[in-house]
C-alpha cells in the first residue's frame, strides 16, 4: 500500500510518497519519493494578506504535478495540509476550491493546534519520562509542545516564523514575550529541560555543525556558533560557500533566533534534532486510518 503526504508551508511545499512494508509481523514505512518545491507563499501573505496571482498560478500548477506523481505511483491514500500562510491568506479558501475543482485534489487548511497534534504522531518515539520542550519552527508560525512524564502538559502556536521574521516589523515584541512567558509558566521551576527541534532550518543547522556520525542533538553553544558563522557571511556567500538553497540562505538566521529564544526561556542547553516534520505526522495518521478502515489490505 502506498501513502502520500503534502505539507503546504509558508516557505516551501513538500510531497512525500511512502510504501507500507510488512514482514514477519512487523510494519515499516519506506520512502519512495520526496519533492520539496521552494514556493514562498508566506512572502505574499505576510506583506499583502493574500497570495498573489503569480504565486497562485504556480501553486495550482504544482498541485497538478503532485497529483500526477501520486497517480503514477498508484497512491492508495493521501492527505494535503496547508498551514499558516494559507490559513491567514484572504484568498486561501478560494484557492483551495480552485484546486479541488480543476485538479480534484482536496486540501485541508489546519490551525496551529492541529499542526502540533499531527507532528506529535511522528515525534512520540522520541519522548520518554523526562521533561521536553518541542519547538517546531515553520515559515509563518512556531508550534510549542511541553511534555512531562510522557504526558503533554502544554501546547500553543505563535505567529513567529522564519519567513515572517525576515522583517522584524511583522512580529511585535509582545508576541516574543508571550512565547517566552508561555514556556516559563508551563515549565515552572523545572531545572532539566531538553528541547526537541523540528523544521528544515534546525536540520540544516545540524548539518552545518558537522556532527559526528549518528549524532542527532545540538548543544546551545553549537547552535550559537553556527548562527555566528551564518551572520559572518552575506546572503550570496551563504549560498555559494555554505551551499545553501536561495530560500534557505535568508530564513535560517531568523529561525536560529527562534530556537535559541525558546531554549533560553526553558533554561535548556540541549536540543534533540530527530529530522521529522508535519509530513511524517501525516504519514502516521494515514497509516492509522488505513489500519482501521481496511486492515486486511495491509496484512
Amino acid at each position: 500500500m502506498k501513502l502520500a503526504a503534502v505539507d503546504i508551508g509558508s516557505n516551501a511545499i513538500r510531497l512525500q510518497i511512502t510504501n507500507v512494508t510488512h514482514f514477519q509481523g512487523a510494519f515499516g514505512l519506506k520512502k519512495l519519493e520526496y519533492v520539496r518545491f521552494p514556493l514562498r507563499l508566506g512572502k505574499d501573505v505576510f506583506l499583502n494578506q493574500e497570495i498573489s496571482p503569480v504565486s497562485r498560478a504556480k501553486f495550482v500548477r504544482l498541485m497538478g504535478v503532485f497529483k500526477e506523481l501520486m497517480e503514477l505511483y498508484e497512491v492508495d491514500h493521501y492527505m494535503v495540509c496547508a498551514t499558516s500562510a494559507m490559513r491567514e491568506s484572504k484568498n486561501g479558501e478560494e484557492i483551495v476550491r480552485e484546486v479541488s475543482e480543476k485538479i480534484g485534489l482536496k486540501i485541508e487548511i489546519i490551525d496551529g493546534d492541529r499542526e502540533a497534534e499531527l507532528i506529535d504522531k511522528a515525534l512520540w518515539s522520541s519522548i520518554d519520562t523526562k521533561t521536553y520542550l518541542h519547538v517546531d519552527v515553520g515559515g509563518g508560525s512556531t508550534e510549542l509542545n511541553i511534555y512531562k512524564k510522557k504526558q503533554k502538559v502544554g501546547s500553543r502556536s505563535f505567529r513567529i516564523g522564519s519567513v515572517r521574521t525576515l522583517d522584524e516589523q511583522h512580529v511585535p515584541l509582545s508576541i516574543w514575550r508571550d512565547m517566552e512567558a508561555f514556556i516559563t509558566e508551563r515549565l515552572g521551576k523545572e531545572q532539566t529541560v531538553t528541547c526537541i527541534g523540528t523544521g528544515g532550518n534546525i536540520n540544516k543547522i545540524m548539518e552545518l555543525s558537522k556532527p559526528r556520525k549518528n549524532k542527532r542533538y545540538l548543544d546551545k553553544h553549537t547552535i550559537k556558533s553556527v548562527q555566528e558563522l551564518l551572520l559572518s557571511y552575506s546572503y550570496e556567500e551563504r549560498m555559494h560557500l555554505l551551499n545553501l538553497n536561495p530560500d534557505r540562505a535568508d530564513v535560517i538566521i531568523p529561525a536560529s533566533k527562534i530556537y535559541l529564544a525558546a531554549m533560553d526561556a526553558a533554561r535548556s542547553v540541549r536540543m534533540i534534532v530527530p529530522d521529522i516534520g508535519l509530513k511524517d505526522g501525516l504519514m502516521h495518521l494515514l497509516f492509522e486510518r488505513a489500519m482501521q478502515d481496511a486492515p486486511d489490505v495491509i496484512r
